[in-house]
């Protein structure tokens, strides 16, 4: 959305995007903006050497770019007697409970003071396996963690389709239930020509964000004041609502992104997975794990695995790794993990 055909900067979108943002902030309305862009307000400042590698250049041009992105973003905003403020972050800023907290802090101390935070990954060192998939895990880890009244994700076309976009009998699918439907075969995992992440990535982090209370609407941001329509009428903005759930208890919103973060992994047998997924709140017990792999300590998060292998949860140790070994056959032995700080994906 924010990017020419050539992989530029969009000027006119970004002031476009900041009117409307301004028009919101003057309603009260306290906002996050969670932006890409600096990669390519690089691009139009410095010719990369053709022997630099790909990892490299993302570093400088993100480096560069990052700087004339905020000015941008000063300078638009500066036309409606708006301060903005710039928060660079990366994955390892929300790696335990304490720097969630902190982020949470910052970002409600900006807001406290009629300051719109405008965030980024901080693509000049976010260059691991621990990066973001793209802008749009961030947002939703942030609307989550401020618990915002909505998400609203803007892309180059209007929403989720029930089948190819480019053929005529397809259309919009404007509401999904976040808990229930599974969209891998309507979506196309092609991503843009200048983004990291793609349709389905946008769609799983709309059906996690919505699952913990908020509300998320996809929509094409190229459409004039499409912030200030979804606002005003949702209804009536041909784009893909993803309808809220009941929301959580705080920790597990931190818990609900912290996957990356688990030291360990638990093996349960299907008698803990039926437990775990019936309507009683239940714990992780001992007698329901076959084994476990990796060494961890209390207060540690640990990531729930199926016999089969596949990732159903994460939640955090009430005990270290010794003691749950001296006890693995105890039956009657505290949880491993108590429901309190327990999430299933």
């Amino acid at each position: 959305m924010l990017t020419k055909d050539d992989g530029t900067l969009h000027d006119q979108r970004v002031s476009h995007l900041v009117d409307q943002i301004a028009q919101l902030h003057d309603r009260n309305k306290k906002i996050i903006l969670v932006s890409s862009g600096a990669v390519a307000a690089g691009r139009s400042m410095v010719q990369v050497h053709k022997k630099t590698d790909t990892v490299s250049s993302r570093q400088l041009l993100s480096s560069v770019g990052q700087v004339k992105l905020l000015n941008t973003y000063s300078t638009q905003f500066e036309k409606h007697h708006i301060q903005c403020a710039q928060v660079l972050v990366t994955k390892q800023d929300f790696r335990s409970r304490e720097h969630y907290l902190n982020m949470k802090n910052c970002l409600s101390t900006l807001w406290d003071n009629d300051i719109v935070p405008i965030i980024n990954e901080n693509d000049a060192v976010s260059v691991t396996a621990l990066m973001f998939t793209d802008n749009d895990e961030l947002a939703g880890l942030l609307a989550t963690m401020m618990n915002s009244e909505a998400l609203f994700i803007l892309s180059n076309i209007n929403g989720i389709y029930n089948g190819n976009p480019d053929k005529k009998d397809t259309q919009v699918i404007r509401t999904i239930d976040s808990a229930h439907t599974d969209l891998s075969a309507y979506i196309s995992t092609t991503k843009s020509n200048f983004g990291r992440g793609g349709m389905l990535t946008k769609c799983k982090i709309a059906q996690k964000t919505a699952a913990s209370g908020i509300s998320v609407h996809i929509a094409n941001g190229t459409i004039k004041n499409i912030l200030i329509d979804l606002n005003n009428a949702p209804k009536k903005v041909e784009h893909t609502h993803f309808t809220k759930g009941e929301k959580y208890p705080a920790v597990k919103k931190w818990m609900a992104y912290s996957e990356a973060f688990a030291n360990a992994q638990v093996y349960i047998n299907q008698g803990a997975m039926e437990a775990l997924n019936s309507e009683k709140a239940t714990s992780l017990l001992l007698a329901g794990v076959t084994h476990m792999q990796g060494n961890f300590k209390k207060g540690d998060l640990l990531k729930i695995m199926s016999e089969d292998g596949k990732a159903i949860g994460i939640g955090r140790a009430k005990y270290d790794r010794s003691k749950a070994d001296e006890h693995l056959h105890d039956n009657k032995y505290q949880p491993l993990i108590h429901y309190d700080y327990l999430y299933l994906f």
